[in-house]
């Protein structure tokens, strides 16, 4: 890894009623052109799982880490997801490097960390990063919807859709549940 590079990480699923956080981080020590990486929200699902599958070709590194309810609701989300964002820094970055947080303050000794809104959609870096973790929480989202039915995983990905929250109301909550999540007992 070079001691210049630029380390973008950022976190999908932080909303939702089910399943993990996934943070990504996505090391880079220079940008290739590629007009096609932007914030993972703004593509189709075709175009992320292209761009997620180039992005992990081309740059000098990624990682990820998930977070299960079973953590989410002992630590709660905001703190699942900076332990998640710590975790890849330390692994991805190098002296030398920054590193671009989506949103959220890291304190990390020894680490040129810079946190900002809306990251995703202004840096490379953090758009990489959103796009691998959304096709990786995406892909997870899918694998389990085909083994515990019921719920739409595969349409919502754990989303507070209607159709999400008419479910559990219907047939209840399961152990990938966030059990933290007390207003989405409510349906809409």
């Amino acid at each position: 890894m070079h001691a210049r590079s630029v380390v973008g990480i950022d976190e999908v699923g932080r909303g939702a009623l089910a399943g993990p956080v996934v943070v990504a981080g996505v090391v880079w020590s220079s940008i290739p052109p590629n007009a096609e990486i932007r914030d993972s929200k703004t593509m189709t699902a075709r175009r992320r799982e292209r761009a997620s599958a180039w992005i992990r070709e081309r740059c000098d590194a990624w990682a990820l880490v998930e977070i299960w309810p079973a953590l989410i609701d002992r630590l709660n989300i905001f703190g699942a997801t900076k332990l998640a964002m710590k975790t890849v820094a330390r692994r991805l970055a190098a002296e030398g490097s920054t590193v671009i947080v989506d949103a959220v303050r890291l304190d990390e000794d020894g680490l040129d960390v810079r946190s900002e809104t809306k990251a995703d959609g202004r840096y490379f870096c953090v758009a990489s990063a959103s796009i691998v973790a959304k096709v990786h929480r995406d892909q997870i989202m899918a694998g389990l919807a085909a083994q515990y039915s019921g719920w739409g995983w595969q349409r919502n990905k754990g989303y507070g859709t209607r159709e999400h929250r008419e479910a559990v109301a219907d047939i209840g909550e399961s152990f990938l549940h966030r059990k933290s999540f007390h207003w989405h007992r409510v349906l809409p």
